[in-house]
């Protein structure tokens, strides 16, 4: 014993007296940020920002050696220096002095990973300050300063830097009962999308920069023991939060005065796939104070096209009337050190000095085409007082976003080809050409778009992409479906690569231009199935008479077999003289399988064996019919000049009583071509040529017609609609009905009272229970019931389900089971062996639970000498203790597996000494979802050793 206490008063003496380098309290603040400087090699240049207190601890800020990193990748740790390299201006870029009594010390270097991952870099420095309330063991500079960032390298997802942090959090002073804001104003050079998160403070191992964990005593500062307290407006209690959006880290309100640590996360994701973060750990002071915070104002928004100038003034008051200074941070400005975020010109914000309240400054910024992205540029700006030498000085501050948008393409003109067949575009050549940026070319029907909105980008109502050419390029020959008579409108934008595979952004729409076809000398009108045969079908063509003096001419008929045939061959040859009453636009086309095929029309003018002009092809109406349980669905399709959209289709079925009458059913308002359809229960839904509603029977055939309308939408062409008939098509419903779903219910388990309750061991049970279900109108089945089937898998996010038995009652119980989680679903049959759909899917979780003692006493009584689970664990599957001493020095561990137990000694097999000591179990427990059982779960406490 002796001994042993000779060994704690030296160690005491060497923490008290003999380290004092170790442990002097000057670090308030740091982050770490990657920046990838190879396109080729996976070198990062990584830098450690720290800030430190240079009110209490000159001394140690003075004189603070390099520091060590460790990269994640199992490479050796490097001490690195401070950072002697900067811009011209600046004498020592690595010892910045940045207000509040606090200088920013930056470290850097250079590393070049082996091989693509997820790297966790991290700095570990023995010098956190002292005196920090929510560290509640009250110890907080015996835990060393510890921050990491995580870095994904994957060659999927692009080259990739971390995030930056504009505003140092010099910010740090809060006043008891006022509302604390700090803003980090992180910015992504590669356009990434960032997230804000709220997290707790790490610490590291005494010497160690590898392995981090959160500070075992460390608690949200609004959950300091005794400092709960109000928010500002006094409305409920203190909160701390983290905005996700906009990274506004809020305390509403501090209520004790002293010191706290608090810690945010800023992860970057890209195309959904969070690809790192970044941990800011930093310091709040918080004062009592009779001093008010400023409050500062700054304009919406702003959204401006490239090559604009961006100006606008914010303003800031105060209540006590303090002088105030204006200040602003972000991306757009000249960074402190190199590299910039962006190319010249560089925003201003004037002026930076002090000012009488209320306090005014302007930013202005001249963007050009370098500037342009995909996400906005976010410009924090801040105010802080200066209430004299007593009270602490105060800040607001608020984040404003300005999107510089590509400009729209200008001078869009669209020409008709003289051959009625095409649209030549035209436009100007582009200010803002990129390589791989490129023109996409928009369409619809119709004119009269209204002047596209400069900043939500998206295609305006009925417009489709039509093509795409090259940035250079400024014309454009449209082809594509275009129909006689119609007026189209064209508008084009830019689309951009941007920095990365997943970062591509657009330019706003340009202003419309409207054009129509020129006239054709002559249309197709008509393919109207007549006759519906195998080897006798009948087709009537008709088209409009030419435009053109009377004479001696010559019609030529094409036919091509099916909708979008090409292999067109004469079929018939119609002498014409142009004249008015003759009925030569009239053709009907004999001896088809109509039954079999649709047919493709076109008509030719020929003059002395020259062909003067064509009609556009159009093809006959081909309908399908397709059984359904006591129905028949139709569904038909045509490929016209004309347009059959937004028309009235007519429906006919064929009467049983009457072959090859046909009596109309129902008219369709069709629009795309995925409404051309209609389904068929019997019901007559046109009554005008007289109602023929009858039952639709299995052991029949019913045949139907469908008859389309269409129009040019030009009277020039042809006035009133265009009618054609289908070829008749038949089907016979079915009626093989599968039974009706059941409706399942498992048993619950409720975890409050199971938890409460007596321990229980496997196997265990499950009991299913379920009612027979119903159909609809719109989902018959069959009720008809003669057993069911009853499917069960492990795991409700992996694996298939499986048929586990069958029953005819409505009953079952799942008996010597491992585990209570799994899910289940039941089927029901009828007598011929159908079987229903699945019924809900039921599943059910375990009640985990993990109870550990706080107290031991090693003394082998056999009675709580040990710690370990206390009695009846629930679903643990595998568990790992680690146990520190106050000062964060790991002391035991135990091995993977199912228990453990400590019995008060050190890994050695030493006793320890008396007092309090901190775990950290890795439990993992039997769960419903795979995901959950790999995930461990981390326990933390503490646990008194009393001899």
């Amino acid at each position: 014993m002796r001994t042993l206490y000779l060994r704690y008063l030296i160690l005491a003496a060497l923490l008290l007296c003999g380290l004092p380098a170790a442990y002097a309290t000057h670090v308030r603040a740091g982050e770490i940020t990657a920046r990838r400087t190879s396109t080729t090699s996976l070198t990062y240049e990584i830098t450690l920002t720290v800030y430190c207190d240079y009110e209490n601890g000159r001394p140690a800020t003075d004189n603070q050696g390099p520091v060590t990193f460790c990269f994640g990748d199992g490479s050796a740790v490097e001490s690195v220096p401070l950072l002697t390299a900067g811009r011209p201006s600046q004498p020592r870029p690595g010892f910045e002095d940045v207000g509040n009594n606090t200088r920013r010390l930056i470290f850097r270097t250079v590393h070049t990973f082996n091989a693509p991952g997820t790297y966790k870099v991290s700095v570990g420095i023995e010098n956190r300050n002292a005196n920090t309330l929510n560290i509640t063991s009250g110890q907080s500079d015996r835990y060393p300063f510890y921050v990491e960032s995580v870095l994904t390298i994957n060659a999927f997802l692009g080259l990739n830097s971390t995030p930056v942090m504009a505003n140092p959090p010099v910010d740090f002073v809060a006043c008891t009962g006022q509302r604390y804001i700090h803003n980090p104003n992180a910015f992504d050079a590669d356009g990434d999308s960032l997230a804000y998160r709220v997290t707790q403070n790490k610490t590291t191992l005494q010497g160690e920069s590898c392995s981090g964990f959160v500070i075992p005593s460390i608690v949200y500062p609004d959950q300091t023991p005794r400092c709960a307290g109000q928010n500002e407006a006094r409305t409920g209690a203190a909160t701390y939060t983290v905005n996700a959006l906009t990274g506004d880290v809020v305390w509403d309100a501090p209520f004790c005065a002293g010191q706290y640590n608090i810690a945010f996360i800023v992860e970057e994701w890209r195309n959904g796939v969070k690809i790192g973060e970044i941990t800011r750990d930093m310091q709040v002071v918080v004062r009592s104070c009779t001093n008010t915070r400023p409050v500062i104002e700054v304009p919406d928004d702003v959204c401006i096209e490239a090559g604009q100038r961006v100006q606008f003034n914010v303003r800031a008051t105060d209540k006590d009337n303090n002088p105030l200074r204006l200040q602003a941070t972000g991306s757009v400005f000249r960074q402190v050190l190199p590299p910039d975020v962006i190319q010249p010109e560089f925003a201003t914000f004037a002026p930076s000095t002090q000012q009488p309240a209320p306090a005014t400054g302007t930013f202005t910024w001249q963007t050009n085409c370098t500037h342009l992205r995909g996400v906005p540029y976010e410009v924090l700006f801040k105010v802080e007082d200066n209430p004299g030498s007593v009270q602490p000085r105060l800040v607001d501050s608020k984040l404003m976003r300005i999107r510089v948008v590509a400009p729209r393409p200008t001078g869009l003109r669209a020409t008709p080809a003289t051959n009625g067949r095409s649209f030549t575009l035209n436009w100007n050549a582009y200010p803002c050409p990129q390589t791989g940026a490129e023109f996409v070319i928009y369409r619809r029907e119709g004119c009269g778009l209204a002047n596209p909105d400069l900043c939500s980008p998206v295609p305006p109502p009925g417009f489709a992409a039509v093509g795409r050419v090259g940035i250079g390029q400024t014309t454009f020959t449209d082809t594509t479906g275009i129909r006689p008579g119609i007026s189209y409108s064209y508008s084009i934008l830019v689309r951009f690569p941007g920095t990365n595979q997943f970062g591509s952004f657009i330019s706003a729409y340009s202003a419309e231009a409207c054009v129509q076809e020129a006239l054709n000398a002559f249309y197709l009108t008509h393919v109207s199935v007549d006759s519906t045969s195998a080897t006798n079908g009948q087709i009537t063509v008709r088209w409009t008479r030419p435009r053109r003096t009377a004479g001696s001419y010559e019609y030529r008929v094409f036919r091509a077999t099916g909708l979008n045939g090409t292999a067109y061959s004469q079929v018939a040859s119609i002498p014409t003289a142009l004249a008015a009453t003759a009925a030569d636009t009239v053709f009907q086309d004999r001896s088809l399988n109509t039954q079999a095929n649709a047919y493709r029309y076109r008509i030719e003018l020929y003059s002395n064996g020259s062909r003067l002009d064509t009609t556009r092809s159009g093809s006959s109406v081909r309908l399908t019919a397709t059984p359904g349980i006591r129905r028949v669905t139709l569904s038909w399709q045509a490929a016209t000049p004309w347009n059959n959209q937004n028309q009235t289709h007519r429906i006919y079925r064929e009467s049983r009583s009457r072959p090859g009458v046909f009596n109309r059913i129902a008219d369709v308002q069709v629009q795309g071509p995925g409404t051309w359809q209609y389904t068929d229960d019997g019901t007559d839904r046109y009554p005008a040529d007289g109602t023929a509603s009858l039952t639709l029977s299995t052991d029949s055939s019913y045949c139907y017609r469908v008859e389309t309308a269409g129009t040019y939408n030009d009277v020039r062409i042809h006035t009133g609609l265009l009618y054609n008939f289908s070829q008749r098509a038949c089907a016979s419903p079915t009626d093989s009905l599968r039974p009706c779903p059941p409706v399942l219910t498992l048993d619950s388990l409720n975890c409050a009272t199971y938890l409460n309750g007596p321990c229980e061991n496997p196997p265990y049970s499950n009991r299913l229970s379920w009612t027979d279900g119903t159909g609809s109108p719109a989902a018959p089945c069959d009720p008809r019931i003669a057993g069911y089937n009853i499917y069960y898998k492990r795991y409700a996010d992996e694996g298939e389900f499986e048929k586990i038995d069958s029953t005819t009652a409505r009953t079952f119980t799942h008996a010597n089971l491992p585990t209570y989680a799994g899910c289940y679903y039941v089927t029901a049959r009828n007598a011929s062996g159908a079987e229903s759909r699945p019924s809900n899917t039921a599943c059910k979780d375990n009640c985990v639970s993990l109870m550990l003692p706080n107290v031991i006493t090693p003394n082998g009584d056999n009675k709580n000498d040990v710690f370990r689970p206390m009695d009846c664990p629930r679903f643990v599957s595998s568990m790992q203790v680690i146990i520190y001493t106050r000062w964060g020095v790991k002391i035991y561990e135990s091995a993977q597996g199912s228990e453990f137990s400590w019995d008060g000694r050190t890994q050695g097999g030493k006793d320890v000494a008396a007092g309090t000591y901190y775990y950290e179990v890795r439990v993992t427990y039997s769960r419903l979802n795979r995901a959950d059982e790999r995930r461990p779960q981390i326990i933390k406490g503490w646990v008194t050793v009393m001899r």
